[in-house]
């Protein structure tokens, strides 16, 4: 009697997804092809978090763009400090705060601070923030918000996009940075958005776009909802668990 091997319906939908799905097995374990794909999705998610972020490069880009930019240190002095002290992300040096608030009064009270850091991937403010904002600014400069330069703050957290506004009066404050990056996903970008930012805030105060990449939310994608998310915000003022925007 021939037997017929039937085909692996999974198959068809592990074309679908990065998601590790219809992997398969060798006996008891997975097989060799799976667990050296795995290894290097590992060692790629690695690499975005040690990669170097280069500010002054970006800092470029931006401004070949037409995009303004100021920048700004956190407590953080490097890679590692900002890995294992997260607080020190969270705030700006005394330095660069003394800057920011001398500069408060030749900008005057503007609409949006935005926020650039390499966060937990250098990798995505390297690939998304340029496309990101050359669609964004745009949309925010067309519905009259007012905007103060592009900050680039290395080595910074979600919360820091806080202090930063609450320094300026800056009705609302924009961070966007490399999120933690996942097994399929190392240039994934996270946006955050804050309403009256202050020190306070938590992150039930934020809203969030998440997972802004090409294989994801694509960057024009990620500027309209950030955009309308925006208006919604300043129509309403608020922001986090009391604004949602339908889809």
């Amino acid at each position: 009697m021939v037997s017929v091997k039937k085909r692996d319906p999974w198959l068809a939908l592990s074309g679908l997804t990065a998601a590790r799905i219809a992997l398969g097995r060798a006996g008891g374990s997975v097989r060799t092809e799976t667990l050296l794909d795995f290894r290097l999705a590992h060692a790629r998610a690695k690499d975005a978090v040690e990669l170097p972020f280069d500010a002054d490069a970006l800092a470029s880009n931006l401004q070949a763009a037409g995009i303004e930019t100021f920048r700004l240190e956190t407590r953080a002095n490097d890679r590692h400090s900002f890995l294992l002290r997260p607080d020190w992300g969270r705030s700006l040096r005394e330095d660069s705060r003394a800057k920011l608030e001398s500069q408060r009064a030749v900008w005057g009270r503007r609409d949006l601070c935005i926020v650039v850091s390499d966060g937990l991937s250098a990798l995505a403010a390297e690939r998304q923030v340029v496309p990101l904002l050359s669609v964004l600014l745009p949309a925010l400069v067309a519905a009259k918000m007012t905007l103060y330069p592009v900050f680039l703050a290395p080595f910074a957290r979600v919360k820091l996009g806080d202090e930063i506004g609450a320094v300026l009066g800056a009705r609302h404050s924009l961070i966007l940075l490399g999120e933690r990056p996942g097994l399929s996903s190392p240039d994934s970008l996270g946006a955050y958005l804050t309403f009256q930012p202050n020190v306070s805030c938590t992150d039930a105060d934020r809203n969030c776009v998440s997972n802004i990449r090409a294989e994801g939310l694509p960057c024009e994608e990620a500027a309209r909802s950030l955009a309308a998310l925006l208006g919604e915000s300043a129509r309403l003022g608020t922001s986090g668990v009391a604004l949602k925007l339908e889809a």
